[in-house]
């Protein structure tokens, strides 16, 4: 008896072996987690997966519902109330799949979307993932409606926040992710220049999410954007470097994307400014090439340019780690006719530069660095048809006995204004000098 029984209990332990193993064969992978990223075009929605996700998925209608198949995978995540922020999703579940060892989520919609489907492999903290973006079939794009004043329109700023969603960017030591510095300080810049009369803020992202690179110059483009600001956290592998830089678009992008542009032109006419119609219509190749040549030299100066006023008013506030702007190949530079800059504010990895980025009142300092830069920009170089060049430079021809001190009241103008605005060291002048004279005080 004791024999047999013994037999029972070595056969219980081997049948409940042989279906954990039976189980764990079957479900060789693992679903994480879940992450659900609302944002006002899309919702992206991305699985965490222990290994590389194999998957198929199909829509169902009448009600709307995407089904997802992961082959040989079992969900350990949470699906309750996962999309309970979320307009386009009613509910994530389970359903019951027609392959054993497979796990069937699916999506309850709210009606029909456009979708984008894709795994991504192992990058930074995130391991292997599927993602899923819902696109609004009709993306409502809400322009920035600018101001006239008497007729003239207010100068327009596109700002980029760097990352966003599960693209946090880069993690300070202590845990800071870039993506939230980057809205801050996106946030305090746009309340100065919509406090500028003459200047408008066409904010990219407003929250929490991520919007791809194409999908910034586009938003920008449709803004009627005069310039575009790409806010950054800079980071290294050790903590050593610090300090803030300006990036601006490389001639060998800039090539590249021109060539592009060219290839393409009866399609791309209406990215390439004023000369657009004459570009798409024009049978001589040689013109086409010639007036594009030009708008992209324009708007690549004018970025360098824009990048030098950034660098002076930033040494005011922060450290530099360039000292001048640097060009490289990134995808937010790549407008042809849009000027664009990206501003690393400082490194999120330097631990003193991460405890900056985290206060407001430096936030609020880098914000002010930025507008400055913008409103001396734009007071030297205001586009026809804005405010800012209906009010822009006098100019004043230095007479006999006048001094700096004599045009500074006449104007009611600073003395430190005057010669900030013509790049003067001292205070004195010369008889037939020409200085500009700003906005009074």
């Amino acid at each position: 008896m004791k024999l047999s029984a013994i037999n029972r209990y070595l056969l219980m332990i081997i049948v409940i072996c042989s279906a954990v193993t039976s189980n764990v064969s079957a479900a060789s992978n693992s679903i994480d987690g879940i992450r659900v990223w609302p944002a006002p075009e899309n919702t992206r929605i991305v699985f965490d997966l222990k290994n590389t996700p194999d998957y198929t998925y199909f829509s169902l209608s009448n009600p709307q519902r995407l089904v997802i198949d992961f082959k040989s995978t079992q969900n350990i995540a949470a699906l309750k109330e996962l999309a309970k922020n979320d307009k386009r999703i009613k509910k994530i579940r389970t359903s019951k799949a027609k392959n054993k060892g497979a796990t069937r989520l699916v999506l309850d919609l709210s009606e029909k979307y456009k979708l984008n489907v894709f795994p991504l492999a192992p990058a930074g903290q995130y391991g292997n993932r599927l993602v899923i973006d819902l696109f609004d079939e009709n993306r409502i794009t809400q322009s920035v409606q600018t101001s006239y004043k008497n007729d003239k329109r207010d100068i327009v700023i596109a700002i980029v926040a760097g990352h966003g969603g599960e693209d946090p960017g880069s993690i300070g030591a202590k845990g800071t992710y870039e993506k939230h510095v980057t809205l801050k300080i996106a946030k305090k810049l746009a309340k100065l220049i919509d406090k500028q009369k003459g200047l408008k803020a066409a904010m990219i992202r407003t929250g929490d999410y991520y919007v791809n690179h194409n999908r910034k110059t586009t938003l920008a483009r449709k803004s009627k954007a005069d310039l575009l600001i790409s806010i950054h956290a800079d980071a290294f592998t050790s903590s050593q470097p610090y300090g803030a830089s300006v990036l601006v678009q490389s001639s060998r992008r800039a090539n590249s994307e021109f060539t592009r542009w060219i290839a393409n032109r009866q399609k791309e006419s209406e990215l390439l400014g004023g000369a657009g119609d004459t570009i798409k219509k024009t049978k001589d190749k040689n013109l086409a090439i010639t007036l594009a040549d030009m708008k992209k030299e324009y708007t690549m100066a004018s970025s360098y340019e824009f990048a030098e006023h950034v660098i002076k008013q930033l040494k005011k506030v922060t450290k530099l780690h360039k000292k001048k702007p640097e060009g490289l190949s990134l995808a937010v530079l790549k407008s042809s006719d849009i000027p664009s800059v990206l501003i690393e504010t400082g490194f999120i990895s330097n631990h003193n530069e991460e405890r900056n980025l985290n206060s407001s009142a430096h936030q609020q300092k880098l914000a002010h660095a930025i507008f400055k830069s913008v409103d001396n920009y734009f007071t030297n170089n205001s586009p026809d048809g804005t405010y800012y060049a209906s009010v822009s430079y006098k100019k004043h021809k230095i007479s006999r006995g006048e001094s700096l001190s004599v045009v500074a009241h006449r104007y009611n103008v600073s003395i430190g204004k005057l010669k900030l605005v013509n790049n003067l060291n001292s205070n004195v002048v010369k008889i037939g000098q020409l200085l500009k004279i700003p906005r009074a005080d």
